[in-house]
């Protein structure tokens, strides 16, 4: 029976580049994301270039009834997944205050809850393949308090810390759970979190592509590994960001976002 990558947010940016990673590898790819037309063409291209099997479905992860969606629907194809992949997830950069409850509630809603929930789910399916693995996708911003950005960074710390946490439990077991961490990168993210002229100038010094981060995020995987900061100033950051007395960390990433 074929077996399947299955990747949220997969549609675009570094989501995007992981399934082309993957498909390069010759892995059948189910994708997950909310715009069908760009669902639709991009399982055309691959089906034509790489020779694999790839089906789309529909979903918008901040409705609480989705991840069950992506699972019943792979139960009733048939679909054995081998490889699941949390990138969705999103931010909102500013002052806590100028977002609404629900706002903050969807947020948290893709990037931690739906993130865990799909694992719980698909775990007993990955432990029945020869080989299974998690690949979730934090981020830099997981390694301190970041002002501007405090409902996302908080997200992202969890993603790192729980999937730290279910590696170790799952050690002895054929699944690995991997979490890399992407610095700044050159996609969406900072007009989807609403990050102001003077952050996208910081960033665009230090972008990363998408497609660098994806080829290190699917060999990280492949290799088993805890933990990946992807490229060389994000790791330093991360170092920076510990030694660092936190109130310092905390002025410098402020002065960035605010």
């Amino acid at each position: 029976m074929a077996q399947f990558a299955l990747i949220t947010g997969a549609s675009k940016g570094i989501g995007k580049n992981i399934v082309t990673e993957l498909a390069t590898r010759k892995n059948n790819v189910l994708l997950v994301a909310r715009t069908e037309a760009l669902l639709q063409e991009e399982c055309r291209q691959l089906r034509a270039t790489y020779g694999i099997e790839a089906f789309y479905l529909v979903a918008d992860l901040a409705n609480p009834a989705a991840p069950q969606a992506v699972y019943d629907w792979c139960a009733k194809n048939g679909y054995q997944v081998n490889i699941l992949v949390n990138n969705a997830g999103y931010g909102l950069s500013g002052l806590f205050t100028q977002y609404t409850a629900q706002q903050h509630a969807d947020m948290l809603q893709v990037n931690i809850t739906t993130l865990v929930q799909l694992t719980a789910l698909f775990l007993p399916m990955l432990k029945q393949q020869a080989r299974g693995y998690v690949l979730n996708i934090a981020s830099s911003a997981a390694y301190q308090a970041v002002p501007y950005l405090s409902a996302y960074a908080a997200s992202k710390s969890f993603v790192l810390s729980f999937s730290r946490g279910l590696h170790y439990e799952l050690k002895k077991t054929n699944v690995s759970v991997t979490a890399v961490s992407p610095g700044a990168t050159d996609t969406d993210f900072p007009n989807r979190a609403n990050v102001g002229a003077k952050g996208k100038k910081a960033a665009e010094k230090l972008n990363m592509t998408p497609e660098a981060v994806a080829i290190q995020a699917v060999n990280a995987m492949y290799a088993g590994k805890t933990e990946l900061i992807t490229g060389f100033v994000n790791k330093l950051g991360a170092a920076l960001a510990w030694l660092a007395p936190k109130a310092v960390a905390e002025k410098i990433a402020a002065s960035i976002y605010e």
